[in-house]
């Protein structure tokens, strides 16, 4: 998944002036202007590393001066207590932009790591993990990178990527026949077509109806064998609707193709990381 410098920039630059305000009045009161220091990057849990590149532009667009290296890549897991990168320069500059590049890395870290810990819980199952829309407002470029960086797979970017005919898509259009068949109309034909469906009667019109992609939401396990069977190879299955709440592997049994997590994105907890000064002049 590539990012966006210009778009990854400017949310950058804004995190930056939410933080910072008219100016970090602590640091210039206390720190001379001319100091320079080194810090050093330490995980305090296991997991995985995330967002080292946005963590280094952080710093960049404070001070171009200041050096960032690593150790490790992102994706890569790092144990509590490991130090994996490494930060020097003007000493204001470094603390002005400490939090804010921390905040970042502690929770696209946070999201690779539950990622990969889910992927790792359905090991032996030909299935899909992939996210969903609910992501933090402004910021789905980096969490949606730090699901891909944990192994998991993307589902829309966002309302134009594709076409999903959710309950009250289908409630407007005056059913799910009339849905698909407006879409199939109105859509450029290059694009799959997927459906939420609540029960069988849904699965059996969203097959009738020519979906490409059926999308099981919150129904049993039972319900979801039930539609796999009926579906039989003819269209892409999703099972959907607080996964992250059930036993994946039972899910998993049912045959989906696909199962999509909210949780992994909107639930996902911050990797515990710090940075600490070793070095009071260089």
């Amino acid at each position: 998944m590539n990012i966006n410098k210009m778009a990854m920039d400017e949310l950058l630059k804004n995190a930056l002036k939410e933080d910072i305000g008219t100016g970090d009045i602590t640091t210039s009161a206390t720190v001379l202007a001319d100091k320079s220091v080194r810090g050093r990057f330490v995980a305090k849990a296991d997991g995985i590393i995330c967002g080292l590149f946005v963590c280094e532009r952080v710093f960049e667009l404070i001070d171009d001066k200041i050096s960032f290296s690593a150790s490790k890549k992102d994706g890569e897991a790092v144990r509590a207590g490991e130090e994996f990168a490494q930060v020097s320069g003007n000493a204001q500059s470094l603390l002005t932009g400490e939090r804010t590049a921390l905040n970042f890395l502690q929770r696209l870290s946070g999201i690779a790591t539950k990622t990969a810990k889910t992927i790792e819980s359905l090991a032996g199952f030909d299935v899909l993990v992939a996210d969903t829309r609910k992501t933090t407002p402004g910021l789905r470029i980096f969490e949606k990178y730090a699901v891909k960086t944990g192994g998991g797979t993307n589902h829309r970017f966002n309302l134009s990527d594709g076409i999903l005919i959710k309950d009250n898509h289908i409630a407007a259009a005056g059913g799910i026949a009339k849905a698909v068949a407006l879409a199939k109309k109105n859509a450029p034909h290059t694009l799959k077509i997927e459906v939420e469906c609540e029960n069988l009667d849904d699965v059996a019109e969203a097959l009738l109806a020519g979906a490409d992609i059926i999308m099981l939401d919150n129904m049993s396990l039972p319900q979801m064998k039930a539609a796999v069977e009926l579906i039989g190879g003819r269209a892409k299955t999703e099972a959907s609707g607080n996964m992250g709440e059930k036993d994946l592997c039972e899910i998993a049994k049912t045959g989906v193709d696909i199962i999509s997590i909210g949780a992994l994105t909107h639930s996902a907890g911050a990797l515990d990381i710090s940075l600490k000064f070793c070095d009071y002049g260089l």
